[in-house]
């Protein structure tokens, strides 16, 4: 006698509250069910991020990937809903995410550089592909004191929190992945990249007021990286973050068919 096993995922059962109402809305947007495996991700990360400590951290954030539609994908997981400047379905794939143009297209994430404290913030991005030149996944501004920014130029990255005119920058360019910054002190910022976190002096000044721009920085400065994910917010563990996402994509790639 054969026996026949329930996926409870399939149906929504067990699921984090946070995580239940993301995956409805997504579903609602994509106008049809998603996988039992991919919400099964999702809800994984979730209960993560809150397990870690870093749920309540993440202000405005889009999983950019694992959706069915470019409009389930710019769903918010967190925050309000970013609006989108050009984008079209086919900059949209399911594993790897939402890939710029370098010139036209861009998000604006709808949280401004103020919204968060002098000495307490995020930036973050999910990377699926990269290479040499100008790269610009998340700013606000153009380089002015306060401003804050992930940018690659002219051969070297940037991580920049409410920063000093002078830095901080580093010869090479971004590694796939989780690339971000974090500041909880007026004297230093973390920043990730290649999975390594390292703690480097940078003075904070008062954030300027405006918009923080995924694919974009203001300036006329974008970026035609594809990103998957990418969080705004309050300072977090970037390890943490970084080991969740990790697993996010591995899962997401798994149940997507």
């Amino acid at each position: 006698m054969s026996s026949f096993v329930i996926n409870p995922y399939a149906f929504g059962a067990g699921e984090d509250a946070d995580a239940a109402a993301y995956l409805n809305a997504v579903e609602t947007e994509d106008g049809q069910a998603l996988e039992a495996g991919v919400r099964k991700a999702v809800d994984d990360f979730v209960k993560g991020c809150k397990a870690d400590g870093i749920w309540s951290a993440i202000k405005a954030c889009c999983i950019l990937a694992g959706a069915r539609t470019l409009d389930g994908a710019l769903t918010p997981l967190v925050g309000t809903a970013p609006t989108s400047y050009n984008f079209v379905s086919g900059d949209y794939d399911r594993e790897d995410g939402l890939v710029g143009n370098g010139s036209t297209k861009y998000l604006d994430s709808g949280r401004n550089n103020d919204a968060d404290p002098q000495d307490d913030k995020h930036l973050a991005v999910y990377l699926t592909d990269t290479s040499a030149g100008n790269k610009v996944p998340m700013g606000a501004g153009a380089s002015s004191t306060g401003d804050s920014m992930l940018i690659q130029a002219n051969g070297f990255a940037y991580y920049r929190i409410n920063h000093g005119n002078a830095g901080p920058a580093f010869t090479g360019t971004y590694a796939l992945g989780l690339v971000g910054a974090t500041r909880s002190s007026s004297s230093e910022i973390e920043y990730i990249d290649d999975g390594i976190v390292t703690t480097f002096s940078s003075t904070s000044f008062t954030p300027t007021n405006l918009a923080i721009l995924v694919y974009r920085r203001g300036a006329g400065a974008y970026s035609n990286q594809r990103l998957s994910f990418y969080s705004i917010g309050e300072s977090l563990d970037l390890a943490d973050l970084d080991a969740r996402l990790d697993t996010l994509m591995t899962d997401l790639a798994a149940a997507i068919p």
